[in-house]
């Protein structure tokens, strides 16, 4: 297993550097290339991903507010985080009896990756029209914990911590900008991430996994907020962009793969 922990560990840091820069999580990333390796189960891939992920966001929100790097609009993204653990509840109880559903479990992963796949062309196709969308201002806090709610509900289902979506949907209901953006995803992450282990702590529900790889994934995704948070700082509005939609098409293609893999 050396070359594909080499690869985990490889992904994993990439992944969360990607992540940190365009607040997409970095479980959209982390996820398809475990799926792709086709070594571990569902539930302890949804694990692994989910963990990495909330250790590279604990970072990144620890230093928004530590270093005075604040752009987090604390209301909004309060809210959509209430909506997140509410909707990260539902969504890890849904996949639990999902991946009881079916006796081939490939069966299950090839619907998973061709949700991401849609998410993720949704997320391009929104990206690069973007300049042409009239964007809202939601306010009313039922709708913000509603948005808040589906966005759980998928990170929680999906194992991916977040995602494109994210961006989306904080940009179209809230008229932020692409940095902005990142930051309160990120934030959001951190908490439904947060909800979600403790969820399975509780309910005595986590996969067996490896310490050690668990513990080599995390601190792949620490340091790889390290060195997105500090990319983050220093690129342009027009980088990250560039860099999301980069990172969507592999995404694309990188699912379809998967799709076609196990749906065969």
């Amino acid at each position: 297993m050396g070359k594909e922990m080499f690869v985990i560990m490889l992904v994993s840091f990439l992944a969360s550097i990607i992540g940190s820069i365009c607040g997409i999580g970095g479980g959209i990333i982390i996820k398809p290339v475990l799926d792709s390796l086709s070594i571990f189960t569902l539930s302890t891939i949804n694990f692994l991903s989910g963990c990495t992920v909330l250790a590279m966001a604990f970072f990144n929100v620890v230093g928004f507010f530590t270093r005075k790097e604040n752009n987090i609009e604390l209301k909004s993204s309060f809210l959509l985080a209430i909506g997140g653990i509410i909707g990260g509840f539902l969504g890890k109880y849904i996949f639990e009896v999902f991946q009881k559903i079916f006796v081939n479990p490939s069966y299950g992963s090839a619907i998973q990756s061709f949700i991401l796949l849609i998410i993720n062309l949704g997320s391009l196709i929104y990206t690069i029209n973007k300049g042409k969308i009239k964007t809202l201002k939601v306010t009313s806090i039922l709708t913000i914990i509603a948005i808040g709610g589906g966005l759980g509900f998928l990170s929680a289902f999906l194992g991916i911590g977040g995602g494109p979506i994210n961006i989306v949907i904080l940009h179209f209901f809230f008229s932020m900008l692409s940095k902005q953006a990142a930051q309160n995803s990120l934030f959001i992450i951190f908490f439904s991430q947060a909800t979600s282990l403790i969820q399975t702590v509780i309910t005595k529900s986590m996969p067996n996994v490896s310490l050690p790889i668990l513990f080599e994934m995390m601190v792949c995704g620490i340091a790889g907020a390290f060195v997105g948070k500090i990319i983050n700082k220093k690129s342009a509005e027009n980088i990250v962009n560039k860099l999301f939609i980069v990172t969507m098409i592999l995404l694309i293609l990188l699912n379809i793969y998967n799709f076609i893999i196990f749906i065969n």
